[in-house]
């Protein structure tokens, strides 16, 4: 006996359209995907990690940010692939030896983001500029890397957040952390690059405040304690 139903002609359907850059695209070549996204990767010993960050127009990498974490010689590598990525299609970049696991681990992730149209830009009429990716860091960040440290016997510790290097903390009558203080790397080195002004006051003028700060029963620092 026969089947009744008679399989459709998918002749000249097309894939399904994902959002890119504020439109609706069909992809069906890498030069047809565009977009701003983030990939985070591990090495293989899973002691150092990366995060990507690429700006794509028509296939193509026009900007890239490497950050890492972990590893001394992650940052080493983190240079090479910095220099290998723009002007690369995300094929390229995808079969591209990045030089560091965590690295290639990141492409991979970003490269998902991207042909799934699950990019940060997915919805932005146009996409981000060539540049976005810099915008915070090329300001007063230094980075966004932060680092806290904690035992049992000590409480937590902020070493240091986006904001900066943490000088001081503050506590309230329980021992918990209501804020703290610390020294804008980005703003410090604004201030050092001009001679008028003297180390000390660069310091000075680049510290500041977060959360209570003021309200603290205790002042401690992080590193002594």
């Amino acid at each position: 006996m026969s089947c009744p139903l008679q399989p459709r002609n998918m002749e000249g359907y097309g894939p399904s359209p994902i959002p890119e850059e504020g439109g609706w695209v069909q992809s069906k070549e890498i030069k047809n995907v565009s977009g701003f996204s983030h990939g985070c990767g591990k090495c293989a010993p899973q002691q150092g990690a990366c995060k990507l960050t690429i700006n794509v127009k028509d296939g193509i990498i026009k900007e890239a940010l490497v950050e890492t974490i972990g590893c001394s010689g992650m940052t080493h590598s983190a240079a090479m692939a910095a220099e290998i990525l723009p002007g690369k299609t995300l094929l390229e970049a995808l079969n591209t030896d990045l030089v560091c696991d965590a690295i290639n681990d990141a492409m991979k992730q970003v490269f998902l983001q991207l042909v799934y149209g699950r990019s940060q830009s997915a919805f932005s009429e146009g996409g981000l500029a060539v540049g976005s990716a810099l915008e915070d860091l090329g300001k007063t960040l230094s980075s966004n890397v932060g680092t806290v440290y904690s035992n049992e016997n000590s409480g937590t510790k902020y070493l240091t957040l986006a904001e900066g290097y943490i000088t001081r903390e503050a506590l309230d009558e329980n021992g918990e952390i209501i804020g703290y203080e610390y020294v804008n790397m980005g703003t410090l080195m604004n201030y050092l690059k001009d001679d008028k002004i003297s180390p000390q006051e660069a310091i000075k003028k680049a510290t500041k405040t977060y959360g209570r700060f003021s309200e603290g029963v205790t002042i401690v620092d992080p590193r002594r304690v």
